[in-house]
């Protein structure tokens, strides 16, 4: 005998379960099933086990999406004011860092716990362990319009919520469950690539990077109109930190990036300076004022890093200032999914409602989180999308 729900959400991750906790507050008959052992098991992870679960500055230009104004709605009907509210209600300790980002002053297990608590206080029913082999869609009298053949049984229900991730952090149980199905209801999907992620490098510049491995600065990170101050660290086989990985989420395969790892200096100006002050210094040791003496003598040849300043030329400290301060590299590639942090691309966002988050095609079916394609910048971003998709899809499944 088939198990029957008003509501069956695909995915017990940050938008699955609070889309699960509001349908379950309007007095839907809610299932809520993951292939996982546990829920939340990528929300466990987040912000180094701190879970940054918001930004105090949440704006639809912090989000990358085919169109770029689709989370709009969503992100003003369910601020990050009022999931702020949610924690200081359940007396959850916060701290604000840089760039208005919030972390949980304990750890994410407090955020995962209030969540489920809230989905038992609203009847849902938390299903782990549970595989779903196929997904059938027929409109019928009785409502009951999706049959989802799963480990655990025959299932029914009038509307079904896809919350099933990209595929980002495969050991967390990521998959590609939720586009597999978007393209077996035929709609669009924005072919996915991993985000906040490491650039690898070509061969030359991974020389470079390898011996600086180790290093992190405080940098601008451009690509086209689009640039991120914040560190920048030298890893064995290319860049990361979070400047590069803001940038990887514009970065197109074979393009240039360019990095400035003097933002606030006038170069020229202070070799100038300098060499009035004291002709017979180094170059080098004017550039090691600034930057690690390792990246300093990595990235001015031993030739012109002895130079005295006043045998060294203005060309001479131009093509310095143009080496550290427009530093033009075409990345390798990304350390891919295994590292990246969310999935840039997914479900068309033309295919669903930007206020039910139903699809237009499919009655009763809806996606939310990072199913769709829509990605946030590094800091809380993705989760505030999470929480809004989940709660606005949560108003109408």
């Amino acid at each position: 005998m088939a198990e029957i729900f008003d509501v069956i959400i695909v995915g017990a991750g940050a938008s699955g379960l609070m889309c699960a906790i509001e349908a379950g507050r309007r007095g839907r008959t809610v299932l809520l099933v993951d292939h996982a052992s546990k829920p939340g098991q990528k929300l466990l992870i987040t912000g180094g086990g701190r879970c940054n679960f918001t930004n105090r500055q949440i704006d639809v230009n912090n989000f990358i999406s085919r169109i770029p104004r689709f989370c709009k709605s969503a992100l003003t009907r369910f601020s990050q004011n009022d999931f702020i509210k949610l924690l200081e209600k359940n007396q959850i300790k916060y701290s604000e860092r840089e760039h208005g980002q919030l972390f949980c002053t304990g750890s994410a297990r407090q955020i995962l716990d209030m969540l489920v608590q809230d989905c038992h206080r609203n009847g849902v029913t938390l299903r782990t362990d549970c595989m779903i082999s196929q997904i059938n869609h027929a409109a019928k009298s009785d409502g009951q319009n999706f049959t989802l053949s799963t480990s655990k049984g025959e299932l029914l229900c009038q509307a079904l919520v896809v919350a099933t991730g990209g595929l980002s952090l495969p050991e967390t149980g990521a998959s590609n469950f939720g586009l597999k199905l978007a393209e077996q209801f035929a709609l669009e999907v924005v072919s996915p690539t991993p985000g906040l992620v490491p650039l690898t490098l070509q061969p030359a510049d991974k020389q470079i990077s390898s011996v600086l491995s180790g290093i992190a600065i405080d940098a601008v990170v451009s690509y086209k109109r689009q640039n991120f101050r914040e560190n920048l660290l030298f890893t064995h086989r290319g860049l990361s930190g979070p400047a590069a990985l803001q940038i990887s989420l514009y970065w197109q395969p074979g393009s240039e990036i360019s990095i400035n790892m003097l933002p606030d200096l006038d170069l020229i100006a202070a070799f100038t300076r300098r060499k009035s002050e004291n002709p017979l210094l180094r170059v080098k040791t004017v550039v090691a004022e600034y930057l690690p003496k390792r990246m300093v003598e990595t990235m001015i040849s031993p030739e012109t890093g002895e130079k005295p300043l006043a045998n060294t030329s203005l060309a001479t400290f131009n093509e310095i200032a143009e080496r550290l301060q427009h530093w033009k590299i075409i990345p390798a590639g990304t350390e891919g999914y295994r590292t990246a942090e969310v999935t840039v691309g997914g479900v068309s966002c033309h295919e669903v409602s930007s206020k039910t988050f139903a699809a237009h095609k499919v009655p009763g079916l809806y996606f939310i989180g990072e199913v769709l394609d829509v990605a946030g910048w590094l800091g809380g971003y993705n989760l505030q999308w999470a929480w809004s998709s989940g709660w606005c899809a949560g108003q109408y499944a």
